[in-house]
């Protein structure tokens, strides 16, 4: 058994290890750390010039590369159950491993992309390797941290996520700059080397720290996830939650360009300091969301905050360039107090509620929700706010705020069905 790592605050840890948290002194969280930092990293080196390098590099219109990608997120959504199947059959390290080291075979296959079938395949393949890749890592989560500190574990796995992101995303914006072949060839393989060597990482975790391979069962058990109507209830009231990010991706940088006068460069401050507040806020968002009543409560002030948010970016139509930035930052900080509200209750119902047997299928499960509504966002975003204003921008707060009410009556339904003799463990 692996013993629990110390909590990220501890007073024993050297002074090095807990500067930003970002090093804990527990070896198992310590591990999981430097291969979430890599990986986080890498993608975030690809992100900002993925789009840039087939349009302005392989001569592919934005057009075209935009509905290949689309359809690459398609099957992305569609590959998370069968992946989490599989990591409950062979193990959550020998599949994530693979999959990861995949993904790099494939980013480093972009590089000799030089037709428009190609792109689309590789991005398929990319697409569905990626996600796959989401729901078993979230269940090897589940396997490796104990369930008391489970949620705070992710939190501070999630920070250095978005410490590695942004480290990534300027060198990225290097790239951008220099605007060359080379500069884009060069990103994309550091990180399909850093996928690589993720995988390597994960292939030599401890003996210890993955569950062993779940013994068959009954197709119908395998399945379980898919079926099991409260738990999809709870993964898609937490998609319609998880709407904010492409809100933040797609929504304010357009609201800000046609609808505001304030600089156009007020959205990648406005991401900065999201990225920022993150890394500081994440893991103390997480006190008292350990369990399901403090989790319902956390994904119901998630809803609440975001319709706060949305009316606040609502109101820098027509302010002046100064106010308009200032106003922006205050949505920006209540959206981001919303959104480490509602992942830290979505770990904590994501892992409650689903079958112990089955984390690998029921974690598949509840990322591909999360997944279709980054893939519907920029389209609901843009059909709301961007095309209607202030009507717009109240139609999505009353959505957020339906959401994180109408968790809890989600969750007590399954916990009743759970209490009915169909216990989530196999």
């Amino acid at each position: 058994m692996t013993t629990s790592p110390p909590r990220t605050h501890s007073t024993a840890a050297p002074a090095a290890t807990r500067f930003a948290g970002l090093l804990p002194a527990g070896p198992l969280l310590l591990r999981l750390s430097l291969l979430t930092l890599l990986n986080a990293f890498g993608r975030g080196l690809f992100f900002p010039v993925s789009v840039l390098y087939f349009t302005r590099v392989v001569g592919l219109g934005a057009t075209p590369v935009g509905v290949g990608l689309t359809v690459a997120g398609l099957f992305g959504i569609a590959a998370g159950v069968p992946a989490g199947r599989a990591s409950d059959r062979w193990g959550r390290r020998p599949v994530l491993t693979g999959l990861w080291v995949a993904c790099g075979v494939v980013l480093a296959a972009y590089t000799v992309v030089g037709s428009y079938a190609a792109f689309l395949a590789t991005a398929i393949g990319y697409a569905a390797l990626s996600q796959a890749s989401m729901g078993v890592r979230n269940a090897l989560y589940a396997d490796v941290l104990p369930a008391g500190t489970r949620v705070e574990g992710r939190a501070h796995l999630r920070m250095v996520t978005n410490v590695g992101m942004g480290l990534g995303g300027a060198f990225g914006a290097l790239a951008l700059q220099v605007d060359s072949r080379a500069g884009y060839t060069a990103l994309i393989l550091a990180d399909a080397v850093a996928f690589a060597v993720s995988g390597m990482l994960v292939h030599r975790l401890p003996d210890g720290a993955t569950a062993r391979p779940v013994a068959d069962a009954p197709h119908g058990n395998r399945l379980r996830a898919v079926r099991d109507l409260p738990y999809l209830a709870v993964t898609c009231l937490n998609a319609v939650l998880a709407l904010q990010y492409g809100l933040l991706d797609v929504g304010l940088p357009l609201w800000i360009v046609q609808h505001t006068q304030a600089p156009r460069w007020s959205a990648a401050v406005i991401m900065i300091l999201n990225c920022a507040l993150v890394a500081l806020l994440q893991v103390r968002a997480t006190r008292g969301v350990e369990d399901l009543p403090g989790a319902v409560r956390a994904m119901r002030h998630s809803g609440l905050l975001l319709a706060l948010a949305c009316a606040v970016f609502a109101c820098t139509a027509g302010l002046s360039p100064l106010w308009g930035l200032v106003v922006l930052l205050v949505g920006a900080v209540v959206q981001v107090s919303a959104e480490v509200l509602s992942a830290a209750g979505g770990w904590t119902v994501g892992y409650g509620l689903a079958d112990a047997g089955a984390q690998g299928v029921y974690q598949g499960v509840f990322h591909s929700g999360q997944a279709a509504a980054t893939m519907a966002a920029p389209a609901l975003v843009t059909a709301t706010a961007i095309d209607h204003g202030a009507a717009g921008w109240a139609v999505l707060g009353v959505l957020f705020v339906a959401a994180g009410l109408g968790v809890g009556p989600a969750v007590r339904r399954a916990r009743r069905d759970a209490w009915r003799g169909e216990p989530r463990a196999a």
